[in-house]
């Protein structure tokens, strides 16, 4: 996607070894602001490294990242969060024993807490903190249509439930570019299409930046405006979702000629 303005995200040549075996090479991808942009690939074929290289996980052998003009290539996690870069992951990772709403809050609260000393004097300072966290933390509940769950404790939801929390506490970050690891791992077909609604919402909403991994077809051949394919390590195709079902390269290495006729359907 071409554009006028500098693109939200720019990754040139990022490679990553782990010993003598190389699981991402030469790797690059420009994302503009707003956009929704899926990664697809065989199991192996390196989604989670770049994830984990994006995120600031694990250091690169090579290459750069730019978020925001602003290059990130050595920034922790913490960082990069506070730099506007959320992420979820495969398996689920709430505090279990919390209820939803206090796992929203905890997102919250290293944005726009007010400090000790506040907190301690419970100063003017304080309170304005403590309503800014309660208003988001009620519009991030409403976007995943979560607010009648609030008082319910994170270990007692269906496991659709809990992605679309883990969603929402990334989405309380006030992060610009989120990042989704497969948020349909786990969802039976009715749940997949609530989670599609969802983040078509949240995109347009709250104008962010998407990238997800996803092994749904559906789900990415409807979502995401732009797809990237990596195999082995490398970048194999780029481009809209009707280019990469039609891709012959794509079809032999990952999608196969009967998965993509039954998504060109969907």
């Amino acid at each position: 996607m071409k554009t006028d303005q500098p693109p939200l995200l720019a990754v040139n040549n990022l490679t990553k070894h782990f010993g003598g075996i190389t699981a991402l090479e030469n790797y690059h991808i420009e994302i503009q602001p707003h956009e929704l942009v899926g990664l697809i690939g065989p199991n192996g074929a390196g989604k989670t490294t770049v994830f984990n290289l994006l995120t600031g996980a694990i250091q690169p052998s090579a290459g750069a990242i730019a978020f925001n003009g602003q290059n990130i290539t050595a920034c922790r996690p913490d960082q990069s969060a506070r730099l506007g870069m959320a992420r979820t992951f495969q398996n689920i990772r709430l505090f279990n024993q919390l209820t939803v709403w206090d796992n929203i809050r905890c997102a919250l609260h290293p944005r726009l807490g007010a400090g000790f000393w506040r907190a301690w004097m419970h100063t003017h300072g304080y309170r304005r903190a403590e309503k800014k966290i309660y208003d988001h933390a009620w519009t991030c509940l409403d976007a995943l249509a979560l607010t009648n769950l609030a008082a319910d404790k994170a270990a007692d939801l269906p496991y659709g439930l809990q992605r679309r929390v883990e969603i929402a506490r990334a989405l309380a970050t006030g992060a610009h570019l989120l990042l989704l690891d497969e948020p349909a791992a786990g969802l039976n077909p009715h749940e997949t299409e609530d989670l599609i609604a969802q983040i078509r919402q949240i995109h347009a909403h709250f104008r962010l930046t998407i990238f997800l991994i996803e092994h749904d077809m559906s789900l990415v051949m409807n979502l995401c405006q732009r797809i990237q394919v990596i195999d082995g390590g490398r970048m194999l195709a780029m481009g809209l979702p009707h280019d990469i079902r039609n891709d012959p390269r794509v079809i032999e290495a990952y999608l196969g000629r009967s998965e993509v006729a039954d998504h060109a359907q969907h």
